[in-house]
Formats: C-alpha cells, structure tokens, sequence
C-alpha cells in the first residue's frame, strides 16, 4: 500500500518503569486489576487460614492442657490410693474396695469428669459415677399418641457396635497401664463421646496394685464451640470473595461484552469506528484494550478510505494509457501514411510500455504490506548490497542509458536491521528514477556514509544531473502517482507509485527519505539529490 496512507496508531501502554513509584506499588506484574485480584483472594484466604490454623493450635493446645491437668489430678489420687490404709493383705496386698470406694467420694471429682479404679486384674472395683449422685442419660422423646406403634429401634446395633469399640480401646489402656507404662489417649467412650483419658499404675513401694482411670468427656462440646468459633472466619471469607467477584464482574466481565457488543456493532452496522468514552478513560488494561480497539478501527476505517482512493487513482491511471491506446488503434486503419503509421505504432508500444510498467508498480505496492509483514528483519550490511546493486547496473546498462557509481566513504561495515529484498527496491527504485532523468551523458551516483551525530546515522544518496525537482513539490513526489515531469523527460517513464513504495520501505524500517536539489556556486539546479536515513545496528566484535 502507499506510504501516503496515515494510519492511526494506539499509544503504547505505559510500561511499570515508566509508572510512579506509588503506582507501581499497586499493580501486580504491571497490571493493576491483576494486583486488586491478587490481594482480594490473598485477603480471604488467609482470612479462612489464620481461623483455622488458630482454631486447630487451640484445639491441639486443650487436648494437651485437659491430658496435663487429668494427670496431676490422676497422680495425687494414685498416691493416696497406694497407702497402706487403702489396701489390704499380706504379705501381698490389694486394693480395698470399700475404701477406694470412699476416695471417689471424699476427693473432689470436677464435672464432666469420671473416674474409675481397676484391680491388677483389670477388673473394675469402683466408678465414681456409681458411687456418685449423678446418673447420666439423654432426655426421652416426645409422647406419642395413643394406639401409635413404635417406631424401630435401628440405633441398636450401631450403639452395640460402639460399645465394643469402646470396651477393647479402655482395655487396651489399662493393660498398658498395669505393665507400668502411664497412658493418655484420646478415645471414644460407651456413649460414643469422645473423651480425654489418662491412666495411671496404683503402685505399692513398686508393686502394681491397679489402674485409676481418669476421663474428661467435654470434649465434643469445646469442638463444637470450635466449629461455632469458625463460622464467623468463613462468613468473613465468604464475604470477601463475593465481593471480588463482584468487582470483576463490574471491572472486567461487564465492559468486556460492552466492548464485544461494540464490535458486533461495528460488524453487522457496517460502523467505522468503536468509541465507548467511559471504558477509554480507565487507566487499566480494559481502558488500554478499548483504547486499541478504537484505535485498530480508526485505522481500519483510514484504511479502508485509503484503499478507496488507491482504487480510484488506479482506474485513473490505466484508464489514461488505454484510452490512448484505443485512439491510435481506431485511427491507425485511417492512416495511408507510411510515416505516420509508424508513429501511431511508436505511441502503441510506449503506452504498452507505459501500462506494463504502472500494473507492475501496482502490484509491487499492492504486496509491499504483506511481504514487509512476513519476512522477519536481520542484519543487512548496506555497503555489499548496493555494491550487487550497482554491477547489476554495469553489467545490464544499454547504449545511452546513464551508468551507474558507487563511492561507500565508511571505516567499517554498514549494517541495519531489516529486509534485503524491500531495501533493495528502494535503491533500485531511486537509481531508476535518476536514470530516468538523467541527460546524454551524465551519471548516477550512488554515496554511503556515517555520520554518528546524526540520530539515523547511515546515509544513502543518490545523484542524477537532471532538471532537478520543483521546490513546491520536493515533498509531493514522494505521493501516490505523481507524474508530474520536466521538459525533456521520457514521457510513459515513471507510473507515479516508485517513490511512494520508497518511502514507505524506509518508514517501515525506522528511516527517512527526502528529496532535495543540488545546486551550484550561482544557486543554479544542477541536478536531484534522493537522501536515505536508517538506524545503525551495533558493531560487531
């Protein structure tokens, strides 16, 4: 397409280096509703995970605290218990039941608690709850009315099943306890509570008298007030992440279908450009991406009307040598003349020449977007190019064609980053056009230099001795189809696209072109002078 063609171009994003440093400070990874989200999921989840970190420290700090204060209590009770006057026999003694009976009785029992005392046997002497006033039970169900059958009892074999359980883990406990061993454990209880037991050996001098068994069954009840405790912790979560999602449904769900059903719009209305003034004044990445997509469809639209008007000018152009060619043709069966039929014929074969030469440029300028597009730059040292460029010339250049010179005035390599093929058409395109304008006799020539002052350090100029360019129009030559020509020049020569094509490569590649005349000590045009600017790539060692 043609360099005249100004396309709208979306700012680029702010990069994080670029942003305040208090900014920066808010934006996760450079995005600022990637750091909102960040920190609101982060905020609940750490929320849910101190609660339950602290609620599994308190609960693993009261089974500890609970087994430490049963055992203290267990210890003095076993020491009162191995006095001689609550034992009997000689000269082995026992435990005296009628009197461990009255411990139970006498010593304070906390509620909630149980204690119980087994011979060495493991056979149980006494139970503080049948020695105690206090029978536990669980409150009966609701009367049913009269003539209702039972309904069936199918928590009896779970309960059985429960008991058993309960039975071998108590006597495993005391087994270990009457080796010696004190145990504490935390285990279910005939009623399938889960209770803190401690279990200490009843020692007379050394000898193992029985077990006294102490249980805590509030355990259950402080779990519970520990689940209780937790809820508040979720709530507190829960409310967190709605509301994050509610903010990225706000934020980011809702403007991306406004800017989908915007470009549906677009789409199915046929519209030129999205524009959603709320999203583009959003300084996040939504804002960025409603940004570009009113960019991208303002060029599209730019686009469009240039590929209009490059339509137009293209019927333009062929339509004036056809229009010559179809006149010479209906007029040269008119023509007797030996002489004029030539001449009539030399017009036919120059306006031929003339359209072969416009559908070609066409063609090229029509493929210069995607060729530019898919070749991926390299480094191109500019001083062998145009050195292949410039034989090509000597070794092609027919009788009364101006030749072709190259002087490269640098101390090193000339390299730029781009493509060989595009560059090689520019050069070509702007010796041609010298050469086309070029008088008997003269010559092109061709100069690279450096200059690292300059911003484009890498000059390429190429000189003709023509009539020179108007000084109105040393920036309207580089326009699509302009074929404006000087007295003597070729006419049919040039098709208006080369310099065009020019300017857009060099654009393309981060470079400048320009157009200047050059002129004696008198001020008078000696000739035209075409400048190309690129950017250096860095030496190589």
């Amino acid at each position: 397409m043609a360099s005249a063609i100004d396309t709208a171009r979306a700012d680029p994003p702010e990069s994080s280096e670029d942003l305040p440093l208090r900014r920066r400070l808010i934006r996760f990874g450079g995005s600022r509703l990637g750091g909102l989200i960040l920190v609101l999921n982060l905020a609940s989840l750490l929320i849910l995970l101190g609660g339950a970190l602290a609620l599994n420290e308190w609960r693993t700090g009261l089974v500890e605290a609970r087994q430490e204060s049963l055992l203290g209590q267990a210890e003095l009770l076993s020491k009162v218990l191995s006095d001689e006057d609550y034992t009997r026999g000689e000269p082995v003694p026992e435990l005296n039941r009628d009197q461990s009976a009255k411990v139970l009785i006498d010593r304070f029992v906390p509620q909630g608690q149980r204690a119980r005392i087994f011979d060495r046997d493991g056979v149980l002497l006494v139970d503080s709850f049948d020695v105690s006033d206090t029978i536990e039970g669980e409150p009966l169900p609701a009367a049913r009315p009269a003539g209702t059958p039972a309904p069936p009892d199918t928590g009896a074999e779970k309960a059985a099943a429960t008991l058993e359980t309960a039975n071998i883990a108590l006597e495993d406990e005391i087994l270990a306890a009457l080796a010696g061993d004190p145990q504490t454990t935390v285990r279910r209880s005939e009623n399938g509570e889960r209770v803190v037991s401690v279990s200490l050996p009843i020692r007379h001098v050394q000898q193992v008298l029985g077990v006294l068994t102490l249980e805590a069954n509030d355990v259950d009840q402080i779990l519970d007030a520990q689940r209780r405790a937790l809820i508040p912790f979720a709530l507190v979560a829960l409310a967190v992440n709605l509301l994050a999602s509610l903010l990225l449904h706000l934020f980011v769900a809702r403007p991306v279908m406004r800017l989908s059903a915007a470009a549906d719009q677009v789409r199915l209305q046929r519209a030129r450009a999205i524009s959603l003034p709320d999203l583009e004044d959003r300084r996040d990445e939504i804002g960025d991406l409603a940004r570009s997509l009113e960019s991208m469809t303002d060029t599209l639209s730019t686009r469009m009307d240039a590929i209009e008007r490059f339509a137009a000018d293209v019927s333009h152009e062929i339509k004036n040598p056809l229009t010559s060619i179809r006149s010479a043709l209906e007029t040269l069966d008119l023509v007797q003349d030996k002489d004029k039929r030539d001449r009539l014929t030399a017009v036919l074969q120059q306006d031929v020449r003339r359209l072969d030469r416009l559908i070609t440029d066409i063609s090229n300028a029509s493929r210069l977007d995607a060729e530019l597009s898919r070749d991926r730059p390299r480094p191109v040292d500019l001083s062998a190019l145009l050195t292949d460029i410039v034989g090509v010339y000597e070794t092609t250049s027919k009788p009364g064609e101006a030749p072709v010179t190259l002087e490269v005035a640098l101390d090193a390599p000339a390299r730029v980053m781009g493509r060989d093929g595009p560059l090689g058409q520019v050069f070509r395109n702007l010796i041609d056009n010298a050469r086309s304008f070029s008088p008997d006799g003269a010559t092109v020539r061709v100069t690279v230099i450096r200059d690292d002052i300059d911003a484009l350090p890498l000059h390429v100029r190429v000189e003709d001795d023509g009539p020179g360019i108007p000084a109105e129009n040393l920036e309207t030559v580089f326009e699509r189809f302009y074929t404006s020509r000087p007295r003597g020049a070729v006419f049919g020569s040039n098709s208006g696209l080369g310099l065009s094509i020019v300017r857009q490569i060099v654009e393309a590649h981060g470079g400048q072109v320009t157009a200047a005349n050059r002129l004696d000590a008198s001020g008078a045009v000696e000739g035209a002078r075409f400048e190309v600017a690129l950017p250096a790539v860095g030496r190589r060692a």
